[in-house]
């Protein structure tokens, strides 16, 4: 029994015309969605980064359909897109949070463990984000990460002690082993 086509690997199907680009783009732009959600935290975030990695992905679709792993480029595509603009606008950022007082909305924890951590990856540097991201929502293997983004497996298995160390920290007294109901 053969696979359905949307759930087949693109890297077994090849088209270099326009038209692969729109048939990859239809099939793939959900898995996209769902790393630019975690990477971003945010809905608007993360469509406006997929359609950014997607029109990347268009620009040098020819290069793009050529590599053995489609999935793989178009993930790294993204993964350095967020990389890329989140660098860009990071002063921006720290300026606009130290500058802005906080409330007791923001000290109070949220309840749902899972909105706590995509809060406090948010506070994280850009590329320790990604890092932390791939590595454990993604599952990706240590060389993996470091291949992504262009780093040594050491510096990805430095920036994942040190992120995962400030987590721990910032959740202080929420338990992060839950029992799910």
């Amino acid at each position: 029994m053969s696979e359905e086509p949307s759930k087949r690997s693109w890297s077994a199907r090849r088209d270099h015309g326009s038209t692969g680009f729109e048939e990859y783009a239809a099939v793939g732009q959900r898995r996209l969605y769902r790393t630019a959600y975690l990477l971003c935290g945010d809905v608007e975030a993360a469509r406006d980064l997929t359609q950014t990695a997607l029109a990347k992905l268009f620009q040098h679709w020819h290069r793009a359909s050529a590599a053995d792993n489609l999935d793989a480029y178009a993930k790294t595509v993204l993964i350095r897109t967020f990389v890329t603009e989140r660098r860009r606008s990071l002063r921006d950022l720290l300026a606009q949070v130290r500058s802005a007082p906080r409330t007791e909305a923001q000290d109070a924890v949220p309840s749902d463990l899972r909105v706590t951590l995509l809060a406090l990856l948010d506070e994280l540097p850009p590329r320790a984000r990604a890092i932390v991201v791939l590595r454990y929502w993604e599952d990706l293997s240590v060389q993996s990460v470091a291949s992504l983004l262009r780093c040594s497996e050491s510096t990805v298995k430095s920036q994942c002690s040190r992120s995962l160390a400030r987590l721990r920290a910032q959740l202080g007294d929420v338990h992060v082993y839950t029992v799910g109901s």
